[in-house]
């Protein structure tokens, strides 16, 4: 039998304020874990999930991870209060539609805005937490990635698709490379989750429809997913680095 630890841990969670990063935030809390409550609007939710464990000493961070300086500044302030960070969960991320059918600049313009927060952030903070790891002696990295790099995303989405293939390769390069300096790096591969973030797709196309792709009689809840980040943050799956978990409901198995 065991038991998940972390106490002592200092761990920053990107988008935390809602949906997946929210659980995980909570349950890493849950277990002991001082997070870093990264939100970028909605601070109400973030400061509502911080209340709920003042034993921890986590803390609130706002940053627009769509620019380069407010990426680096909240890598920062999460260093200025905390001293440390043992483990990153890179989960912030955007959905946005863009029909080939757009224009050529408003097209591209939501390509650019995907991959600015869904990538450009991603290997920003990475570069940043393998520094601050390789001098503290090791850390852990966890990737939030989608089904979509393994099976394909639908046409009005290859900027979400292609942002994710780029996150998953970063996670595993940098479970390969970095491993000696006791730097380790997983990926979660969620399908659909109930979240904000998918709302406007079931209001648009209706839960049966994402049901019907299921092994499972229910849609993915943040819940799901949030365990098994406690369980790579806490040391317990280390030699497991590089490996992506796949949480979908049986509508993609690999």
């Amino acid at each position: 039998m065991f038991q998940i630890d972390l106490n002592n841990k200092c761990i920053l969670v990107t988008g935390a304020s809602d949906g997946i990063g929210k659980s995980i935030a909570r349950i890493l809390m849950q277990n002991g874990a001082r997070v870093g409550i990264h939100y970028n609007r909605n601070e109400e939710s973030a400061s509502e999930l911080l209340k709920e464990f003042p034993e921890t000493n986590s803390k609130i961070f706002q940053a627009d991870l769509s620019n380069v300086q407010s990426c680096i500044g909240l890598w920062n302030e999460v260093l200025n209060e905390f001293d440390r960070v043992d483990a990153l969960v890179l989960n912030a991320g955007v959905y946005l539609e863009h029909k080939v059918s757009e224009t050529d600049a408003d097209w591209f313009e939501i390509w650019k805005r995907t991959l600015s927060i869904n990538l450009d952030a991603v290997g920003l903070l990475t570069k940043k937490g393998i520094e601050h790891f390789k001098q503290r002696g090791g850390g852990r990295f966890v990737y939030v990635g989608s089904r979509a790099v393994f099976r394909g995303e639908t046409e009005e989405f290859l900027a979400y698709a292609a942002s994710k293939g780029g996150l998953v390769s970063l996670g595993r390069t940098v479970a390969r490379s970095f491993g000696k300096y006791n730097i380790k790096s997983f990926i979660l591969s969620p399908g659909f989750v109930k979240t904000a973030m998918a709302d406007q797709f079931i209001q648009t196309y209706g839960e049966e429809r994402i049901l019907k792709e299921l092994a499972l009689d229910k849609l993915t809840e943040p819940k799901d997913l949030s365990p098994l980040v406690a369980l790579m943050c806490s040391g317990l799956m280390d030699h497991a680095t590089g490996a992506t978990i796949d949480i979908n409901a049986g509508s993609h198995i690999r």
